[in-house]
């Protein structure tokens, strides 16, 4: 795998990310998130993991990788992301609700809505380095 393909990957899962959290998100997905395995919660992550297999077969085909590989992979990794995506959202919020820390009365809100945004990037970190361990 080349360098700039990485690269593109990476772009590629930033901007999953972005529209899938933000645009994406309707207020029955964020005002759900914090009761444990409700249907707003699984179906935000579900769509996570989704455009994440999407991104990651295409990317595949365009690197050459077909079959069940191509499609295994895939399925796994965004698996797991629909694990981790949903607990770290659901910990977000379980801190909020347990501190009472407010977008508009606390400066930890903003911490802690860029920390789950660190881990969330991290997360496509290890994405990426498992496909380039694997291939």
């Amino acid at each position: 795998m080349t360098a700039i393909a990485i690269i593109w990957l990476f772009v590629a899962l930033q901007l999953k990310h972005f529209i899938v959290d933000f645009p994406m998100q309707v207020p029955y997905m964020y005002k759900n998130k914090g009761t444990y395995m409700h249907p707003g919660g699984l179906l935000h992550s579900g769509l996570h993991a989704l455009f994440t297999f999407t991104t990651l077969v295409y990317f595949l085909v365009f690197i050459g990788i077909t079959g069940w590989l191509g499609f295994l992979v895939p399925l796994y990794i965004a698996t797991l992301e629909f694990i981790l995506h949903y607990h770290i959202d659901w910990g977000k919020v379980q801190i909020n609700k347990r501190t009472g820390w407010g977008m508009t009365t606390h400066e930890e809100f903003w911490w802690l809505l860029g920390f789950d945004q660190l881990l969330h990037q991290l997360t496509y970190i290890a994405i990426v380095t498992v496909l380039v361990l694997l291939l």
